[in-house]
C-alpha cells in the first residue's frame, strides 16, 4: 500500500508523463492487460486514457486494472488514471 506522500510524489511525477493505453469500445481485456502489465514493469508508472465510447467508467477501470495487474492506483482524473507498481528487475522511481 502506498503512504499518503508515496501517492502525493507519484501524482508530480504522472504530471509530465503521457498516456500510453486508451480503453474503448473492447473495454479490458487480456491483450490490454499483458500489454499493461509489461509497461509497468519498464516503467513503474503509466497514465491510461477511458474513452468516451467506452463501456466503463474511468473509476471502474482504474480498479480493475489495478486489481488484474496487481499494481497501485495513483490518481484518477478527469477521463485519466494512473498506476504505480514497483518493478522487480528495473527500479526507475525511487520512492520516498
Amino acid at each position: 500500500m502506498l503512504t499518503s506522500k508515496q501517492r502525493a510524489y507519484l501524482r508530480s511525477l504522472a504530471n509530465n508523463i503521457p498516456a500510453i493505453f486508451q480503453i474503448g469500445k473492447s473495454g479490458i481485456n487480456d491483450n490490454l492487460i499483458d500489454q499493461i502489465n509489461d509497461v509497468l514493469e519498464a516503467r513503474e508508472l503509466i497514465k491510461v486514457h477511458v474513452l468516451n465510447n467506452a463501456l466503463i467508467d474511468v473509476k471502474e477501470a482504474c480498479e480493475e486494472l489495478s486489481r488484474l495487474t496487481d499494481s497501485h492506483p495513483v490518481q484518477v482524473i478527469g477521463s485519466k488514471f494512473v498506476l504505480y507498481k514497483e518493478s522487480k528487475e528495473k527500479k526507475t522511481i525511487e520512492l520516498p
